[in-house]
């Protein structure tokens, strides 16, 4: 069971979709009018053709894809970048190229994966100080290597 998103596509590709019954993310596809090439630590913005309307209190997440950061060292400037309910702009996506090599991305090509999440919205309760735990302040790498 999942939940119902409105989504317009102005691109010519298939619309986002799940790759198997275990995914949590729904790859994305680069709508390019001719391929763009990425020289080594540079960033650009790849357009999807894809605009959502997430309904209150969901978010999408847009991750780098498994494949292309191992096999061509393509990942994205933030990750995981957010797109909020009430955003209606196309779905644009920040990818880097972290290789030494130029990287060249196709029309079509998957290049990110949206993922679907509910998220809370906090409510701030002043106190003067916090119960205590036992780790208490302890940050990175407070529990040693074992």
């Amino acid at each position: 069971m999942g939940v119902d998103i409105s989504i317009v596509n102005k691109s010519p590709h298939q619309l986002p979709e799940y790759q198997t019954k275990g995914s949590a993310g729904m790859d994305l596809r680069a709508w390019l009018q001719e391929p763009v090439s990425l020289q080594p630590m540079e960033r650009k913005l790849i357009p999807t053709g894809l605009f959502i309307a997430l309904p209150e209190g969901y978010e999408a997440q847009i991750r780098p894809r498994s494949g292309l950061a191992i096999k061509r060292g393509i990942s994205l400037v933030n990750t995981p970048g957010t797109i909020d309910s009430d955003y209606r702009g196309e779905i644009m996506v920040p990818v880097i190229n972290l290789s030494t090599e130029v990287q060249e991305l196709s029309d079509g090509e998957r290049i990110a994966q949206m993922v679907i999440a509910r998220h809370e919205r906090a409510e701030w309760i002043l106190k003067e100080e916090l119960e205590t735990t036992e780790r208490g302040a302890g940050g990175f790498g407070h529990s040693g290597t074992h």
